[in-house]
């Protein structure tokens, strides 16, 4: 019973040992963790598939293991100068979110390790990265079409790069600028242009505004005919009215209305202080005379 329990115990120290030892990479045992891709060299060969999270086996001395992070990465890049389709040039940097997708074609592309395979992704991107920006004019890619240039160069760098066991996640552009030597120009231009939409909106509201004092004038001229057409309408009714009631009131009394018109004229003629020199036998004085005889009578 000892004897069992003694080789019990020898037989769980050398798992222990082992597990300990394949944690560091050492002897038999080989204990790939969530976040790692390990694949087993076997006298420099590498086996056909990766190991799995978890315990896998190799032959001591014989196989050789090479690990590789699992998780995304994260690459930044060196600021670069940039020439856009309408001549600008801008200072652009980006970085690059990346990882190991097929560790065998990986270590066979990269025998030396992962700053080769970085120097590589940074070449493929830097030259995705000036191909699509120079195909834009810069206000593209300043504001209106900033996230399909992103998109674009995602696309192509994780097409070309999937051909050494990469894959790229993102692309992304930290910051656009321009250098300093191009600022000042960038400026004047923008100014000019600027003056040029000015000049343009001024002509064109001054034009607007003719046009509506044109229209304004003709409608005020159409309204003005229209009142004197109407005033003149209502003044020829208002006088044949008058004529009207002339005429009845002639009718109904000749001599009163007679003697009433004469009075108007009277009043209308004779003012203060107002010397007349006429006739004695005028028809202005008709009235007077047949108001002198009338009282002749009476008496």
């Amino acid at each position: 019973m000892r004897r069992l329990l003694l080789l019990l115990l020898i037989l769980v120290a050398i798992a222990a040992g082992l597990v300990v030892l394949g944690g560091q990479g050492i002897g038999p045992v080989v204990i790939t963790r969530e976040d790692e891709q390990k694949i087993l060299l076997l006298l420099g060969s590498p086996r056909d598939q990766p190991t799995q999270p978890g315990v896998s086996l190799r032959i001591p001395l014989l196989e050789d293991v090479r690990t590789f992070d699992r998780r995304w990465l994260h690459l930044s890049s060196e600021p670069k100068e940039i020439q856009t389709q309408d001549r600008e040039r801008i200072v652009v940097d980006n970085y690059v979110i990346w990882r190991i997708e097929d560790p065998l074609l990986f270590y066979k592309s990269f025998p030396t390790g992962v700053a080769e395979a970085e120097a590589q992704i940074d070449r493929e991107v830097r030259a995705n990265v000036r191909e699509v920006i120079g195909q834009r004019t810069l206000p593209q890619v300043l504001r209106d079409a900033r996230v399909e240039i992103m998109d674009e160069i995602t696309g192509k760098s994780d097409e070309e790069l999937e051909r050494v066991g990469i894959r790229i996640n993102d692309v992304r552009i930290n910051r656009t600028e321009l250098p300093s030597g191009t600022v000042e120009n960038v400026y004047a231009r923008m100014r000019a242009e600027r003056n040029r939409l000015a000049r343009k909106n001024r002509a064109e509201g001054e034009q607007e505004a003719r046009t509506i004092r044109v229209s304004a004038e003709r409608e005020a001229r159409v309204i003005v005919a229209e009142a004197r057409s109407d005033a003149e309408a209502q003044r020829g009714v208002g006088e044949a009215e008058a004529l009207r009631i002339y005429a009845d009131s002639y009718s109904a009394d000749p001599e009163f209305y007679t003697f009433l018109r004469s009075l108007e004229a009277y009043e209308k003629t004779l003012g203060k202080d107002t010397t007349m020199v006429l006739s004695p036998n005028s028809e202005f004085f008709r009235v007077f005379e047949r108001g002198a005889r009338s009282g002749a009578a009476t008496e």
